[in-house]
Order: C-alpha cells, then sequence, then structure tokens
C-alpha cells in the first residue's frame, strides 16, 4: 500500500501552509497555493507543484489524515 502524505508549515496551528506531498510513492515539492479553505473539521489546498502538476489535499482533522487527489 502506498502512503499519501502532506508535509506542511505549522506555526500557530497545524497544516498552515503545504510545503511537499508524497503521491504515487513520489515526493513533489509545493511551488504555489492556488486556493485555500476550511471546512467542519477539514482544510483544503489547491496547489501546483515544482514541476507543474496540480493537486487538491484535504486534511480531515478527526481521523488526522490527508487525502491527496490530482486535478
Amino acid at each position: 500500500m502506498i502512503m499519501e502524505a502532506v508535509e506542511c508549515r505549522s506555526d500557530t496551528e497545524y497544516a498552515e501552509r503545504p510545503l511537499s506531498l508524497v503521491w504515487q510513492g513520489r515526493r513533489y515539492e509545493i511551488a504555489e497555493i492556488i486556493s485555500r479553505w476550511h471546512g467542519p473539521g477539514e482544510k483544503g489546498f489547491r496547489v501546483k507543484t515544482a514541476n507543474g502538476l496540480a493537486f487538491e489535499l484535504t486534511y480531515h482533522e478527526i481521523s488526522d489524515d490527508w487525502h491527496v487527489q490530482p486535478i
């Protein structure tokens, strides 16, 4: 099983700014945050990687896990 993971910067609270992600076993540096949102029990980001791929990242606070989806 390949784990999805997100490395993020956390100053005053967890998951303030994603820095990199792992998808399908490869690590990608995040070059740009396109958008961000907060919902009940979650935080979300649309990001672009340094090599031009776009992803939607969702952090689920209750289960303490990330969902990584290419867009």
